[in-house]
Parts: structure tokens; sequence; C-alpha cells
């Protein structure tokens, strides 16, 4: 070969090599960058893994139907604001003894007639404004003078600015840090009424922007701060970093997911969809304790799930009507098939847990001929027909509202009286009761605070009517019993006039009292410090996954 040859040969070897180590370059580059895009897909799969969760989606039942607390009564909403929003007192972990909240400390006059608290420094609510007395002042000042339709709960207080039976005469900012309430008549329960859900301080300042839009653009000094609200769908806070307790909370995020129906909850957990969701059926509790993945969390019982009559409204107005139907009513068979032994017969409209729980009240027996001939008395022997209202939601109190009022409707129709199920959704069921639209409804309560009065006055007595009274019962010995027993400090002098109010209310019978459950919620394995309170709302500012 010459020489000429030779070197167009090695040439062409050089050349093809280059050319082959061009295109091998490419495919390495190539095949580096996809490699490399899926080792960091594993490499995040794997930090994922090693990395805490840090986000929890709670699935629940029914939706809000506000994000301003004090705008409702219902227990969805709580559920939600309280991780956005503080009081100035918070309940104990596990009960509801009074504890330092926004507040610090606070002091009580002898005459029980003016409280003193001083306040957090250093707090911001979530517009970066300074939480201080005036934001207090502003948000009473704001309740105070509303009415029962804008913030139904303020009755608690004895109802608004100009009623005659309004407890808080004036709340003054004394300074920058501390505030001073002056009430007209001592409230024995008033520090526990201040701690309650709907009591949470919000910004002046944005209460200023978004007026009535408010409820759905909350702001307040909470652990989390409030992100979107698909209505029927998901509420999402996110983590507050400006959070003034420090280290805390523990999760980047929270999502509150509406599921309506049981089952189809618990499939979402089993799924891992979810990380926890309440209102788990109590003949479902065997199949989550037999998946190693799930845990059962009991939430501590301080309710009652009940039948109201609204008394205003006929043949309902007549008391033997209603002793008839509470008679009809097989309390331990609605428990023995739905409850799964996590409930007890009810026969006051407050649980035995509650100081001033009347047990010597003998309940209305299970006894249709008796409930025949009470209603042969009232004049309607042939039975009338009636609607009988059931919640779209599961409930705490009650997990199985329809199932329950068909096996209510059921034991009516033997004593004659054709009882006609009606549901609709759940902001319209609550609003329709409260203005006394329903021949009998289904609902219940969870304690707000621990008090007798938070059952008895806030359900029953007539200034409640508009609010939580739904029935629209008034009895004015049971209202001078109720005042004298917020106004007296002896706690067994108290319990006294509440076991008689228990007897007022036994008579008249304007509720069935049904039940008072144990709730049940389920959960991932690796959750940790949820601790479930007894008022059905609490915070998740200690909740991290392990």
């Amino acid at each position: 070969m010459n020489k000429k040859l030779k070197l167009l040969l090695v040439s062409f070897l050089v050349l093809s090599m280059f050319l082959v180590g061009c295109s091998n370059s490419s495919n390495q580059t190539s095949g580096e960058k996809e490699n490399s895009s899926n080792n960091t897909t594993s490499n995040n799969t794997s930090s994922s893994d090693d990395k805490k969760k840090d986000t929890l989606v709670f699935g629940r039942g029914g939706d809000s139907t506000s994000l301003d607390p004090i705008t409702t009564t219902e227990g969805e909403t709580f559920k939600v604001t309280e991780n956005i929003f503080e009081k100035l007192l918070v309940y104990g972990e596990n009960d509801t003894s009074v504890q330092p909240a926004l507040a610090e400390e606070w002091e009580v006059s002898d005459d029980g007639l003016t409280y003193t608290f001083k306040l957090r420094k250093g707090v911001k609510f979530h517009d970066g404004t300074d939480f201080n007395a005036d934001a207090v002042v502003y948000n009473f000042e704001r309740w105070m003078n509303g009415d029962a339709e804008k913030f139904p709960y303020y009755t608690q207080f004895g109802g608004y600015k100009g009623d005659e039976g309004h407890v808080i005469d004036e709340v003054k900012a004394i300074d920058e840090h501390t505030v001073q309430f002056v009430l007209n008549r001592p409230q024995a329960p008033f520090l526990k009424n201040i701690a309650m859900s709907p009591f949470a301080i919000a910004s002046p300042t944005a209460i200023e922007k978004y007026g009535d839009n408010f409820r759905q653009n909350p702001v307040g000094t909470g652990p989390f701060k409030f992100v979107e609200w698909k209505q029927s769908d998901r509420i999402v806070l996110e983590k507050n970093t400006n959070y003034w307790m420090e280290g805390y909370p523990k999760l980047n995020k929270v999502i509150f997911r509406v599921i309506p129906e049981n089952t189809a909850r618990l499939n979402a957990l089993a799924n891992g969809e979810i990380d926890i969701m309440d209102g788990l059926n109590n003949s479902d509790e065997a199949s989550v304790l037999s998946n190693s993945d799930l845990q059962i969390i009991e939430r501590p019982s301080m309710n009652v799930g009940y039948i109201g009559f609204t008394v205003n409204r006929p043949p309902f107005d007549n008391k033997l009507v209603r002793q008839a139907l509470s008679h009809a009513i097989d309390k331990q068979s609605i428990i023995d098939s739905f409850y799964g032994g996590k409930a007890q017969p009810a026969k006051n409209p407050m649980p035995p847990s509650i100081e001033g729980y009347n047990d010597e009240i003998q309940d209305y027996p299970y006894d249709l001929e008796k409930a025949k001939a009470l209603l042969a008395e009232a004049g309607f022997a042939d039975g009338f027909e009636m609607d009988l209202w059931a919640m779209p939601v599961a409930r705490p109190y009650m997990p199985e509202a329809m199932k329950v009022a068909e096996v209510i409707q059921d034991s009516f129709s033997k004593i004659g009286v054709k009882a006609n199920i009606q549901t609709v959704d759940w902001a319209t069921y609550l609003e329709r009761a409260t203005k006394g639209d329903f021949d009998a409804y289904m609902l219940g309560w969870t304690g707000d605070n621990g008090d007798p009065d938070n059952f008895i006055y806030a359900l029953l007595d007539k200034d409640s009517i508009g609010s939580n009274n739904k029935s629209h019962y008034s009895n004015d010995e049971l209202h001078d019993i109720l005042i004298e027993a917020q106004t007296e400090a002896d706690q067994e002098k108290r319990n006294v006039l509440y076991k008689k109010a228990q007897e007022i209310i036994k008579e008249d019978a304007p509720w069935v009292p049904l039940v008072h459950s144990t709730p049940l919620l389920a959960a991932v394995k690796d959750l940790q410090n949820y601790k479930p309170h007894p008022t059905n709302s609490e915070t998740l500012t200690k909740v991290e996954f392990n």
C-alpha cells in the first residue's frame, strides 16, 4: 500500500471513530440526561420517602357554611377556623379547662363584673397587621352590634347591645396589650364562653376590606393561613411561617376534602387519597382495625343527637303530641343497629359528662300503646301526616342519619303517624331549621365549653330562638332558672338549678333526645399528635407524620 493510500485510510478510520464517538457522546448525553432525570425522579421519590410528609388531607362529610366563625353555629366551619383564627383563651388539649392563648393572663374582680386580659405581644394577623387590644375591641363591638341573623352564636352573651339580657356592658382597650370587659351582670361561664370557637379574633383590616365577603376570605393569627375554598370540594390552608409559637405548626399544608358518603370516605383513606376521616360508621370499625396501615381514634363524648319538634307549628304545638312521639321511638334499638356499642340512650338535652346532669329523670319508655293513648287524648286518634327532616351529612352524634330516620319513620307508622322523610343540602338544612320551617328535624350538638349553660341555655332558652333554639321553644320559668344559674357563682347551686331545668324540659318534650355517642375517626398509622377534642374542634398545630 502506498504512502498516500495509507494516509487516506488512517484519515478515514480517524474520521469514522470521531463520528462514532460523537454519535456515542450524543446518545450518552441524552441517555445521561434521561437517566439523570430518572435518577432525579428516583432520588426525589427516595428523598420523598426519607423526608417527613408535611401535607395532611382531612376527609369530612360536609362543607363549611362560612369561614367567619361568628356567622354560623355548625361544626364543619369550626373544624377549619380553629386553625386559621385564635381566641383570647383556649381549652386544654383533652378537656374544657381554660388556658392562655392570645391572652397570656387575666384577672377577675371580686364582684365578677370586670375581666382584665393581658394580651400576648408580637403577634400579627396573616395580613401583617398587629394583633392588639384595639383589635379585640373591634371584634366584640362588631358582634354585639349585630343580630341573631348575622352573628347567631353571640346570643351566648345574653343577646346584643341594647337587649335587656345582654351580659357585656363595655369592652375597652386599657393600653396596647390590655383589654377589659365590664359586665352588666355576672356570667358564671364567661371565661369558658370566651374560649369558644365562634369568638375568634379576626383582622379588623381584613374585615373592612372584604365586608360580607370576609366569610370567604378569613384572616386570623392562627397556625395556618387560608389559601382557597372550592365549595363542596376542598378548603386549603398553608403554614403560617410567622406563627408566634416557635417551631409550629409542624405541617406545611392542610387540605379539608368533602366526601359526603361515609363508606366512600373510608375507601379514600384506605387508598391513600386522604390521611384522616371523621364520621366513621361503627359497623366499619372492625375493617379499620384489621388494616395494619390504619388506626382508630376515639373522640371523647360530649354530645347529644336528637329529634326536635318545631313547637309553634301544629300539631307540634300540642305537648301531648310531642310526648306521644317520644314514647314511639326505641332508642336502644337504634343504638344497637347503628352505634356498635359506642353510645348510650339520651334522656336529657345534655350528656352525663356535664356537671348538673339530672340522672333522676325517668325517660319516656318505648311504649306504642301509651303513644296511641296520648295521640287520642290530643285529638289525633287516627294519627296525622308530617315531614321528618334528616341531616344530609354524617355528624359525630349521628353518623348514619338517613338510616336512623327510616327506623323512626317505621316506628311512627305503628301509631298512625305517617312521616315523610325529607332532606336538603347542609347549609340550607341549617338555615331552614333555624327559621322554623320544619315539622320535625334531626340534629345534635357537641358541647362548646363543657358547661351546662352551653347545652340548655344555648339550645332551648327563648333568648336562643333564631340561632341554636331551632324548635322555637319558649318557657318563661325555664328562662328565669337559666339566667339565675348564669349569675350564680357557686357551682353546686348552679347544678341544682340545671337539674330543675331538665325536669321542665322533660315535661314539655320539645325534643326527643336520642343518643350520646363516642364518635370515631380513622387515620393512617403514621399520623401522630392528633388529639381529638370533646368539642369536636381542635387545632392541628402539633400534628405531624412519623
